[in-house]
């Protein structure tokens, strides 16, 4: 399997070389055709649009806002491996606009450089993240200035910010802190919806939100309502999420190995079990199609988030699920590329780099870890065979090389693979 992993990277490497489009050549008789006119329709789906979630938070606190340049070593790290468009989670902090200004700088200085943004526009509840009980049935008056501030965003960089996404994980009732009904998301759709009919936002840019796979009608049917019926038809596309990983917690039954396979090396057991996480997705976004479908839809969905996390100290864990380190993650990540790319789907893979601020009280929390690049700048394993080919040649991260964990000793990598326990 490792060699497998390694052979497979290698092809998808040799995919990404084609990723950044060559510019027309302008003329007096004819509208110049750059990079810049790639719509959203054409990225989504795109392989050679390669899509992942980023965050350029160093500290485990957000008041340290990313720089200009920190986020301009990101994206020309992203880009060399192929990336070309990023998504964001809300516009209330920095990040957001700070990273636009980035990307545009940089496509001053390079014409060339390609990198769009799928913009998040952060959408809760009423007395969300207070002392006060959140009430669910009621929405934020903040939503308000997020979409606001996402719009204008929009029309300031039409030629960066391809996807509006109003939302994250807004809708699922896991989601304690801050979910609302989808009579919120919807409201704001459509709002956005009628500002491209009206021509105050580009009739090219698409408009979703992101939420997890029950939001959209592939789990219990107490998600399928009227109001989630219409904000179907209302998205351009669905973004889902979906992540085995943390299921091997909350829903083990397809991770456990099964007694057929007991006799299995290490080895096998693992290979086999990161197989059917990969299926787990699968038949997450087929249930979610299929409900689509069942409406009378037919429109993209594509995967707005997806990932494994390489440390926790948690429910993942030697003491949990087992589930945790750099090799599963490298399986993981690249047959969930291979299968997304091999089918038209846009995989906003989560995520680019490790962000110490999610959970900022424990430094071993699994949600610190899901990024396929450490703090310091230190490619994981899923990333190695792009280091050994010299793609972050001269790039830096927080002014470090681009060098493997482990020191490259993959040996050392794998002493710290644990195997799904047996089923019960």
């Amino acid at each position: 399997m490792r060699s497998l992993i390694k052979y497979t990277l290698a092809i998808l490497v040799l995919a990404m070389g084609v990723a950044c489009k060559e510019t027309k050549n302008n003329t007096e008789s004819e509208q110049p055709q750059t990079v810049d006119n790639v719509t959203a329709k054409e990225i989504l789906g795109n392989p050679d649009y390669l899509a992942i979630s980023y965050g350029g938070y160093r500290t485990n606190t957000r008041d340290n806002q990313p720089t200009l340049d920190e986020l301009k070593d990101d994206m020309k790290i992203l880009h060399a491996m192929g990336v070309r468009i990023v998504r964001t989670y809300n516009v209330h902090l920095a990040q957001a606009s700070n990273l636009l200004r980035a990307i545009e700088d940089m496509k001053k200085e390079d014409p060339e450089f390609e990198m769009y943004v799928m913009l998040g526009a952060w959408i809760d509840c009423k007395n969300a993240f207070t002392e006060l009980e959140p009430d669910h049935n009621a929405e934020s008056e903040r939503n308000t200035k997020e979409i606001e501030t996402a719009v204008k965003l929009a029309n300031q960089y039409p030629e960066i910010v391809k996807v509006l996404a109003v939302g994250n994980e807004a809708m699922i009732r896991w989601a304690t802190s801050y979910y609302v009904q989808p009579s919120v998301i919807l409201k704001w759709v459509n709002h956005l919806q009628d500002l491209k009919k009206s021509g105050k936002l580009s009739k090219d840019l698409w408009i979703t939100s992101s939420d997890d796979f029950a939001s959209w009608g592939g789990g219990e049917d107490s998600y399928h309502t009227e109001d989630l019926e219409k904000l179907i038809k209302a998205v351009d596309y669905i973004s889902m999420h979906t992540y085995p990983y943390h299921n091997t917690h909350y829903n083990p039954e397809f991770w456990r190995v099964p007694a057929e396979e007991a006799e299995l090396s290490d080895m096998d057991k693992i290979d086999a079990a990161m197989a059917r996480a990969v299926d787990f997705a699968k038949n997450q976004y087929k249930a979610v199609t299929d409900y689509m479908k069942s409406l009378g839809v037919n429109k993209p969905v594509h995967i707005g988030e997806t990932g494994w996390a390489t440390i926790s100290d948690g429910h993942y864990g030697p003491k949990g699920s087992m589930a945790t380190d750099e090799y599963k993650e490298a399986a993981y990540y690249q047959q969930m590329r291979e299968w997304t790319n091999a089918e038209g789907i846009s995989c906003f893979y989560f995520e680019a780099f490790d962000e110490p601020w999610k959970d900022a009280h424990n430094s071993k929390g699994s949600e610190n870890h899901f990024g396929l690049i450490k703090v310091d700048g230190q490619a994981k394993y899923a990333l190695w065979d792009l280091v050994d080919q010299g793609v972050f040649e001269g790039l830096t991260r927080n002014g470090n090389p681009i060098t493997k964990t482990f020191d490259g000793n993959e040996s050392e990598m794998m002493e710290e693979v644990l195997v799904p326990p047996p089923a019960d």
